[in-house]
């Protein structure tokens, strides 16, 4: 377990001013003591039909976990506050955290437990940017550490008990902070969070081919991928004005793009849930195949610049990600194999040169099995990222705390909510009695 740093005033004395003033002309008690915290910055109250009181700030962190040596950015928050003795929820957002600033936000978790929120944009997302942007900073054991310093700053305010969450990347962060840093909250909520073992882990190409849906469902988008591979000389013209028409910009030919979007096709199908029903009749027009593919596996995915990028160099090094199969499409493709294809399609020649490294799947597989936190995991039976979710391997059934559901069909939109009414209410259950 990491030691805990000492918090560090980071405010020059020009900053404290007239941030201090800014608050005494806008009259909180909140905002006061919020602009009073050590790190925080430009504090920007917000609308909000969700909370009492809302606020974008900054919280100045470090570029290399303790060392200020370094240099430090600032990170983008959003709070929402119910009072000080509610229970929090952290949200260890995995992307932007743009979304805080609609008047109508709130998590689902908030919305259950009348609970405040502190909603944090991971490190290289939106405004959270180092600047230099040195990548070799951009590490998980980074951005928990940016966690647990706002964690630690923020426990001074909200004195109620302490709830971490996220969704997808949010979900696996969410993981990761409680195998890092086990004491800074009180309950786990993961949703649809993946555990990666390699670049391409390896067990996605296997459900989609074998285990997710139907038999019949499976046979159909197989059929669908075969029918825009052997409708691609005819489709082509339409990619490419496609492409040209919204500048999408690629690192291979477009022809091999294509190919690589009806790879994509079932595995965005089932993970959004969208209805096998969708995929058109063999004897549909080239238009309605076109479009179809375009709904299922937007080329925008695989060009360049991409605002996901941070998340590439990640996935390349400690996060993973899935891999495709040719199988399906052998017969009529140009690509002669996929291996390798995050580091050639998602990233630029100066961030192809990381190793994965499996110390941060080995270290929370160890933890997972080995401890018991009060943590709960929600997948969608559906979901491709479930392949390689907890759900697989773990067993709670020994466990006193931990726990899995699993929406039955569900997508990767798998949440507390939309499970089955019986799941929800142990859920909602067990949460309370955590939060007592």
């Amino acid at each position: 377990m990491r030691t805990p740093f000492k918090h560090i005033a980071l405010l020059t004395a020009t900053s404290l001013l007239s941030l201090t003033a800014w608050a005494q002309s806008d009259s909180t008690l909140f905002m006061k003591q919020l602009c009073n915290i050590n790190g925080v910055s430009q504090v920007q109250r917000l609308d909000t039909d969700q909370f009492h009181e809302k606020y974008a700030l900054k919280f100045r962190q470090f570029v290399d976990g303790n060392n200020a040596d370094k240099g430090t950015f600032d990170e983008r928050l959003f709070i929402g506050f119910k009072g000080y003795d509610h229970p929090t929820v952290l949200v260890t957002e995995g992307y932007y955290a743009y979304y805080g600033e609609r008047q109508s936000y709130t998590e689902e978790l908030c919305q259950l437990f009348d609970a405040n929120v502190v909603l944090c944009e991971y490190r290289y997302f939106g405004e959270s940017v180092p600047q230099p942007t040195n990548w070799d900073y951009m590490t998980v054991d980074n951005s928990l550490r940016d966690y647990h310093r706002i964690r630690q700053a923020l426990g001074t305010l909200f004195r109620g008990k302490w709830i971490s969450t996220g969704i997808s990347k949010g979900g696996q962060t969410t993981m990761f902070y409680r195998a890092t840093y086990p004491d800074d909250v009180d309950v786990s909520v993961s949703y649809v969070a993946p555990l990666n073992r390699a670049v391409e882990d390896g067990r996605h190409e296997k459900f989609l081919a074998k285990t997710v849906g139907t038999k019949e469902e499976r046979a159909a988008i197989l059929k669908a991928q075969q029918q825009l591979m052997m409708r691609k000389p005819q489709l082509m013209p339409l990619f490419n004005a496609h492409c040209k028409e919204r500048g999408y910009q690629f690192y291979i030919s477009n022809e091999d793009i294509y190919d690589y979007c009806v790879l994509e096709y079932p595995f965005a199908l089932w993970q959004w849930g969208t209805p096998v029903s969708t995929i058109p009749p063999e004897e549909a027009t080239d238009k309605e195949w076109f479009s179809n593919l375009m709904e299922m596996a937007e080329p925008d995915y695989f060009s360049y610049p991409n605002k996901y990028m941070p998340f590439d160099v990640q996935a390349s090094r400690e996060l993973g990600y899935y891999g495709y199969s040719l199988k399906a499409i052998k017969k009529w493709s140009s690509l002669k194999n996929t291996k390798g294809y995050l580091r050639q399609l998602m990233l630029p020649d100066s961030l192809r040169h990381y190793d994965f490294d499996p110390t941060l799947y080995e270290r929370t597989l160890k933890y997972l099995k080995e401890e018991d936190p009060r943590h709960i995991f929600i997948y969608g039976e559906n979901d491709p990222w479930s392949a390689s979710g907890v759900c697989t391997w773990l067993n709670c059934k020994r466990k006193q705390n931990m726990r899995i559901y699993v929406q039955p069909r569900g997508s990767h939109r798998a949440r507390i909510g939309n499970m089955p009414e019986d799941m929800k209410q142990e859920i909602v259950s067990r949460l309370s009695e955590w939060l007592k």
